[in-house]
């Protein structure tokens, strides 16, 4: 008997069983909404919605990218730092994803350093809406001093984070092992009961991308019996 293999594109509607078989479907319709240099240039505060960081040259947008499917829907840049406003883009009506500018490059100016940091807490502290922070670092150069300070205002403020080492395909296997066994160490010491979570991702490989969901739809609420919201 021959099989058939089922194409969905990103209009699609699909069951509530295949959405749980399939976690992609729910992120590939994701459109670009806004570009925002200052939080009340934002839409209003309304449903769920998941905030993207890490120093520049982390794989934030190839990330993004993958998640959703999609292959420009966070712009790259060849020049790293030069990303100075939040990107959000919708899910569904009510679900949004955020992919907050790079920091941490050392040749921005000090006064674009001070405004995205500015820009960055005023987000993280006064955004009703934002569930949990996805920050991303990269598996050779984990837990930098600027990873660091984020994580710290992130727990003071009781922000869920959830780390993802990316470019995990650049090292072998028992390597990226370690140095993910080092990560959840390090944090275990510092954070907060239940607020912090790590993991191995790769945007080439689609390693972790189960993982990543599953974070993604629990504070989105995709795993209420309303999901279609």
């Amino acid at each position: 008997m021959a099989t058939h293999s089922l194409k969905l594109d990103k209009y699609t509607v699909a069951t509530p069983d295949f959405q749980k078989a399939n976690p992609a479907i729910r992120y590939r319709a994701a459109s670009f909404v806004i570009s925002a240099a200052r939080l009340n240039q934002l839409p209003q505060d309304c449903g769920p919605e998941v905030a993207f960081a890490g120093r520049s040259n982390a794989g934030k947008s190839s990330a993004i990218n993958r998640l959703c499917e999609q292959k420009a829907l966070a712009r790259t840049s060849k020049t790293p730092g030069r990303t100075q406003l939040i990107n959000l883009f919708q899910l569904s009506e009510q679900r949004h994803l955020v992919d907050l500018p790079g920091y941490g490059y050392a040749k921005v100016a000090e006064e674009i350093k001070r405004r995205w940091q500015q820009t960055m807490e005023a987000y993280l502290s006064e955004r009703q809406s934002l569930r949990g922070l996805i920050l991303l670092m990269d598996v050779r150069h984990p837990l930098k001093e600027v990873d660091q300070q984020l994580l710290d205002w992130c727990w003071q403020v009781g922000m869920p984070v959830h780390v993802l080492l990316t470019k995990a395909d650049k090292l072998k296997r028992g390597a990226a092992q370690n140095t993910l066994m080092q990560v959840q160490r390090e944090l275990k010491t510092h954070a907060p009961d239940e607020l912090c979570s790590v993991q191995l991702f790769s945007a080439l490989k689609g390693t972790g991308l189960t993982d990543a969901y599953a974070v993604l739809d629990r504070w989105l609420d995709f795993n209420q019996h309303n999901s279609s919201i």
